[in-house]
């Protein structure tokens, strides 16, 4: 795909005037510059495990009203959910699009409170299948927005005659780590010009979190550095994250139609994202056209409110944590 990519570039140059007819290229093709390309081998399955940590605080009296006395044991809890996900190409285009599948091997929860299994977990052992370019840019998702939405029913009990009611999942997260693979790379305005250490550009993230929640993250992309190892030469990219203002409305929804949530964050209400900062770094090798691992991590506070015209506004801190790393 890295040769597909060249050539290209090598065309629109010699049509847009870049190369004379009968004469060299007057300068290198890219100039300290790295072409940044999702490439595959035929037959050859990469596995990458993902990882997901979530942890939550929950202060009910921000306002300092309540006595430390009174105020109990704080309000905390945690959950996360490791996946491992193999992906073989079953049909390569260098000049094209790859057709790509997917298998989920194994996908755990694991929750401080409670225990019951959690939708997302239904995805063990699921395969789907999608294609992609050379620049890492997702083509077709409908087989994967399907998958979403069949663990997203398996989240909502049936209605008793009391409404519908939803569990606690972990779908989005699922989401967060296969809707936005190689986005780093896909996000690149113009990938066949190359990018050079110090180039920064901009692409949006989701935002998982435990409570149903619309959010995306304003992500800032950078190449830091060109790393020499073992394993060939690796681009670090850094990433710095904000709150966006807008959501993409392609980005996949797992539920359908009204329901109330269980728990905590059923009671609860009018959440307002109030602020969202973090960091992250991603090692991304040259030669093999893969990403080798990447971490972010990210802060955010919420706002919510208490119904039955209760004035006091709980405050919400979740710290999270996505890992994947590729398994040898």
């Amino acid at each position: 795909m890295k040769t597909a990519l060249i050539i290209l570039t090598i065309v629109i140059m010699s049509i847009s005037g870049g190369c004379e007819p009968g004469a060299g290229v007057k300068e290198p093709l890219i100039k300290n510059k790295e072409l940044l390309t999702v490439d595959w081998q035929d037959g050859r399955t990469l596995q990458y495990k993902f990882v997901s940590r979530r942890e939550r605080n929950l202060d009910w009296d921000p306002t300092g009203k309540v006595s430390e006395s009174d105020k109990g044991t704080p309000d905390k809890s945690a959950e996360s959910m490791e996946m491992v996900v193999a992906y073989t190409p079953i049909e390569i285009d260098p000049y094209g699009l790859t057709t790509i599948e997917a298998t989920c091997k194994s996908v755990e929860v694991v929750r401080s409170r409670g225990s019951r299994k959690d939708a997302v977990e239904h995805l063990a052992g699921k395969t789907f299948t999608f294609t992609v370019g050379p620049t890492g840019k997702i083509e077709d998702y409908s087989q994967l927005d399907g998958l979403i939405k069949e663990v997203g029913k398996k989240a909502v009990l049936p209605d008793t005659g009391r409404g519908r009611i939803k569990e606690p999942d972990m779908i989005c997260d699922f989401i967060a780590t296969q809707w936005f693979l190689w986005d780093s790379v896909s996000s690149l305005k113009d990938p066949s010009k190359g990018v050079a250490v110090g180039q920064s550009w901009k692409s949006k993230l989701s935002v998982p979190s435990p409570m149903v929640m619309r959010k995306a993250r304003e992500v800032t992309y950078k190449l830091d550095e060109i790393r020499q190892s073992e394993k060939g030469r690796l681009a670090v990219i850094s990433s710095s994250y904000q709150i966006a203002e807008t959501v993409p409305r392609s980005w996949p929804i797992p539920y359908s139609g009204s329901f109330q949530m269980k728990g905590t964050f059923g009671f609860l209400s009018g959440y307002k994202l109030l602020s969202l900062e973090g960091r992250g770094e991603e090692l991304f090798n040259i030669e093999a056209g893969r990403i080798e691992q990447y971490n972010q991590q990210y802060q955010m506070q919420l706002q919510a409110s208490i119904p039955m015209g209760i004035s006091v506004k709980p405050m919400i801190t979740i710290k999270q944590n996505l890992t994947m790393k590729l398994i040898e």
